[in-house]
């Protein structure tokens, strides 16, 4: 059994910005990655859209500069997962896989968001060389070609109209015959004159060429329902807008969150309902998902660990 004043379960941006914040307070963190160190960005081959990277960067390596800088001020990062906590009182007892027991004064819990895909076998092997999960993130990169979204709803109208800006032409591939999403965003997706809906339509197949270790997509196999026309739609871009799952399982009737399992936060604040518990990044944030704000809300948990410790 170990007894620290911060433990920061979950790594990625929000996590090792906490890190590093609650680190240079002198709080000692302990910090558990996870099965993905480093989260999301880890899949992701280029990041063209963080702060100090003129020329872009890597997914993972910037996962580890960002590691790297943690460690340097002395926090305890170790590679592992936790089972179960108890956030009945303070200090909290936090189990971890290994069999150890960590004794925490504060939280922070930044364990991201897990994006939903179809499961294709062929969009597991074109993450990164053409298939993707954010819009905004990786957009960039198609500026003046063909792209796809899947789904329906907000975030997939509201992804197509994004794209629309940037690309030649978004086809807004939806297995029904309307879109779930509110009445504003079909509208706009209506009135965009570059996207082009595949209504009941899904997607059997993603292709596209490798060589070597270099993958990239130039289609898709798609199949309509209604008319059982099955056929290929040159795209290079494939984007899934089908929704995200937070990783929250372990605080289920624990920490208070939303019908879909996001942590809810208090305004202005990363505090959970229960004092000395914080929330960064994805696992509470549904509505921007990026790095740079997940960042800043890894800033603001270890502020507020710091100064709730203060207080007692």
């Amino acid at each position: 059994m170990e007894k620290t004043k911060c433990l920061i379960i979950g790594s990625g941006p929000a996590g090792y910005t906490a890190a590093i914040y609650a680190a240079r307070a002198d709080l000692k963190p302990i910090m558990y990655e996870g099965l993905q160190p480093g989260g999301q960005l880890t899949t992701t081959t280029e990041v063209d859209n963080f702060p100090g990277y003129p020329e872009g960067i890597d997914g993972p390596k910037m996962m580890e500069d960002l590691k790297n800088q943690a460690t340097r001020f002395g926090t305890d990062v170790r590679w592992g997962m936790v089972t179960n906590v108890d956030t009945s009182e303070r200090p909290f007892k936090v189990d971890i896989d290994d069999g150890n027991q960590i004794i925490s004064d504060t939280l922070i819990i930044a364990t991201g968001a897990t994006a939903q895909y179809l499961g294709l076998e062929s969009e597991e092997k074109f993450k990164g060389g053409g298939v993707s999960a954010c819009a905004t993130c990786d957009g960039f990169f198609y500026k003046g070609k063909d792209v796809a979204v899947v789904g329906g709803g907000d975030t997939a109208a509201e992804e197509a109209t994004y794209l629309a800006n940037i690309v030649n032409k978004v086809y807004l591939i939806h297995r029904r015959d309307e879109l779930r999403a509110s009445k504003a965003m079909v509208n706009r997706v209506m009135k965009t004159p570059n996207i082009e809906i595949l209504w009941d339509t899904e997607v059997k197949e993603i292709v596209g060429v490798e060589e070597g270790f270099t993958k990239a997509l130039n289609g898709a196999i798609v199949f309509n329902n209604k008319t059982g026309e099955e056929r290929k739609i040159d795209i290079e871009g494939f984007f899934v807008a089908i929704g995200h799952t937070p990783n929250t399982q372990l605080f289920a009737n624990k920490l208070k969150m939303d019908d879909t399992g996001y942590l809810i936060t208090k305004p202005d604040s990363t505090a959970t309902n229960i004092p000395g518990i914080f929330a960064a990044g994805d696992v509470q944030d549904k509505h921007y998902r990026q790095a740079i704000t997940a960042a800043g809300t890894g800033c603001m948990a270890a502020i507020e660990s710091e100064r709730f410790l203060g207080e007692q």
